[in-house]
């Protein structure tokens, strides 16, 4: 029952047990204020309530939708709903410790990515022979870019531009006039940026030759330096020379690379200037200061125009030695003034001297001043062929902490002296048993100053040697119109319309003009003649036909290197070899964890049967040829204890297996690996700790 009473003294429900429902509660400020104007007209009136005990303790509060905080606050406090969430936020804890480690464990076991001139083949283009875009018959830098998609098409990732500075051209380009400014004949250097800008547009890489070793005798140096003006009194090696019965008498007996006496009177200065090649080709003086820097400042001018690296040239003749004595006669019996040829004598005194490697490092550390920046790694090649002294080329590597070349251009492949699969051999395992651990080998079948592959070892072997290329680890080179297999112009077509008389007249054959197509001119110009007469062949060797024969060299070219960046053991795995004789020379390329692995059989020599399982015991019966040159061969499945192959042919075997050659004792001392990597087949990723 309720009872109320008017005058009776209030009693509190929570006294009686009751629960408050503080949302029927007035304002307490609203309520003092109408208290204050009411002049106490009515007597408060209290509610006294019965409530009945039994049924309070039967009511239980439950979470609902908008509590109040004080309400959840009770609850939060519960032990089952404590537990939960200091569960809940343990686990997201050790979860974001569990992804931080992960992270990090992944990052320090990861290998390092395969940097963009380790990715991919290098295209050298000599850019007279190229393509000609102005019709005046010689190629120019805005034919490279009008060709920018056949780089594409090759799959190439970087283009590697021979000399197109300001120069006479008496040496087809390699004495600069001005190191600063593009010869005419190429271009502008608008035309320049544009070609930069369109083959950074591509994801394309570009670098540049830079010979610093001599200028032209055009050069504004030199033309300052006879005249002794200034700071470039002694830019260049100048000496007294006798004279003897109106003859000149030279220093010494140092020899120029092209034959004869590397000292050239000079008539102004009325001393002998120094020249390792032609007598055009003043030599620098780089024990000057000076002179060091001046290279400096022309590194840096070309990175700012967005050049991704340099191959410096002819490096090994930076310095002479001071002493200026007669180098060693190789026959000691000869007389010494019938001495005319450089082979004749040891370059003691005017090759790799004390300190060479110091202006190298200079170098280097000039580049790494322009790749600092994300992406933008600065390329550094040294291209000096020293073919008598690999430990001499391995020095332009560097140093486990002291860094010069990225890598010395490797040219074993074209200075063999037969073609045999012993040979081929001997000029892979030599350079990969010399060079440093840890640094990264390259290949080169051919360049400016070699024959062609089809002219020096013969047609049948341009596929072959172009599968050799780019299935060895390391970066291949390839020189522009090999992919299509080119020949040599015949010598005699090089006549003095054609060029300026000289002993680089020899080297002009294998710089024809690039046959993209069967019109005029093989379409490398649409004026009435080009520089250098185009081979007679171009209407069957051209770039437009074969692109559409599934079976050409342009083909097969394409087509390996495809294979080269789509499978992991061929962009980075070991490579071991397993067996070479007169006619065959074979590889194998693998990766830790993988279990599948590439075999090359390569023939370069007559018709032969080789068994492969006599060799390697672990080898499947079968495997599965990827590719070949004679490509309606390739998904064929081959007995491996029975291959044959013929005269010129290559054959890319895939096949499984769970014991890999490099792993074989063996073969412990025929395998090599640069940048070593495991594959994890759970994880569908590398790493470095097999």
């Amino acid at each position: 029952t309720v009872e109320v009473e008017a005058r009776s003294l209030p009693m509190e429900l929570s006294e009686k047990g009751g629960v408050q429902n503080n949302g029927f509660v007035q304002n307490e400020d609203f309520e003092d204020k109408e208290t204050a104007t009411s002049s106490q007209e009515e007597t408060p009136k209290t509610c006294s309530v019965d409530v009945d005990p039994v049924a309070v303790e039967e009511t239980v509060l439950k979470p609902y939708a908008g509590m109040p905080k004080e309400v959840l606050l009770q609850f939060s406090s519960q032990a089952c709903y404590r537990v939960t969430r200091e569960i809940l936020f343990w686990l997201v804890i050790a979860g974001s410790m569990v992804l931080v480690c992960a992270t990090i464990a992944i990052i320090a076991l990861s290998p390092k990515c395969l940097d963009w001139w380790q990715a991919g083949p290098i295209y050298q283009i000599y850019p007279r022979s190229f393509k000609d875009s102005n019709m005046d018959g010689n190629g120019d830098l805005k034919g490279i870019q009008e060709k920018l998609d056949h780089i594409t098409y090759l799959n190439i990732k970087t283009i590697w531009i021979t000399s197109f500075f300001k120069s006479p051209l008496k040496d087809l380009g390699y004495g600069a006039e001005d190191f600063y400014d593009i010869d005419p004949i190429f271009g502008s250097m608008t035309d320049f940026e544009n070609l930069i800008a369109a083959i950074h547009d591509k994801g394309l890489k570009v670098i540049m030759d830079l010979i610093p070793n001599h200028t032209s005798d055009k050069h504004r140096w030199f033309q300052l330096s006879r005249n002794r003006t200034g700071k470039y009194t002694d830019y260049y090696i100048w000496q007294d020379c006798r004279q003897a019965a109106g003859s000149v008498i030279p220093p010494n007996n140092w020899v120029s690379v092209f034959g004869n006496s590397s000292w050239q009177f000079d008539e102004v200065r009325k001393q002998c200037y120094f020249h390792q090649f032609g007598k055009e080709q003043p030599d620098l003086n780089f024990r000057n200061p000076a002179v060091q820097q001046e290279i400096r400042d022309i590194i840096k001018f070309w990175l700012g125009k967005g050049v991704d690296g340099f191959s410096f040239g002819t490096v090994k003749f930076l310095l002479e030695a001071t002493h200026l004595r007669d180098e060693p006669p190789v026959n000691k019996s000869q007389n010494g003034e019938n001495i005319r040829a450089y082979s004749q004598l040891y370059h003691d005194y005017t090759t790799t001297q004390v300190g060479l490697h110091d202006i190298i490092r200079s170098f280097r550390h000039t580049m790494n001043e322009f790749s600092r920046e994300p992406g933008r790694y600065r390329f550094m090649g040294s291209d000096d062929d020293e073919k008598e002294d690999i430990e001499a080329t391995m020095m332009y590597y560097g140093t486990t902490f002291i860094q010069e070349a990225d890598f010395p251009f490797n040219f074993n492949l074209i200075n063999m002296k037969n073609l045999s699969g012993n040979s081929i051999f001997e000029a892979v395992n030599s350079w990969m048993k010399n060079m440093p651990a840890g640094k990264w080998p390259n290949w080169a079948v051919g360049s400016p100053n070699a024959a062609r592959i089809s002219t020096r070892i013969g047609k049948e072997y341009i596929n072959v040697m172009n599968m050799l290329l780019l299935t060895l680890p390391g970066t291949p080179v390839t020189y522009y119109g090999e992919e299509i297999g080119m020949e040599n112009i015949a010598s005699e077509n090089v006549s003095e319309e054609h060029v300026d008389s000289g002993p680089v007249v020899a080297t002009l054959p294998e710089k024809s003009p690039m046959q993209w197509d069967g019109r005029g001119n093989a379409g490398f110009t649409e004026g009435n003649s080009s520089w250098l007469p185009v081979n007679s062949n171009y209407e069957s060797v051209n770039v437009e036909i074969q692109s559409s024969w599934s079976n050409s060299t342009l083909g097969l070219y394409r087509a390996l290197t495809l294979l080269r960046s789509s499978e992991l053991p061929l962009n980075r795995g070991w490579m071991c070899h397993v067996w070479s004789d007169s006619d065959v020379f074979v590889f194998v390329r693998e990766l830790d964890g993988l279990h599948r692995a590439f075999m090359m059989v390569l023939n370069f020599g007559h018709q032969s049967t080789t068994d492969l399982q006599a060799v390697v015991p672990s080898l499947p019966s079968e495997a599965v040829i990827r590719l070949s040159t004679h490509f309606s061969n390739a998904g064929e499945v081959v007995n491996t204890k029975l291959i044959k192959t013929e005269m010129g042919e290559g054959l890319v075997l895939e096949y499984k297996t769970a014991k890999p050659v490099h792993t074989m004792e063996a073969f412990q001392g025929k395998c090599f690996v640069a940048e070593k990597a495991c594959y994890s087949k759970a994880l569908n990723l590398l790493y470095v700790n097999c």
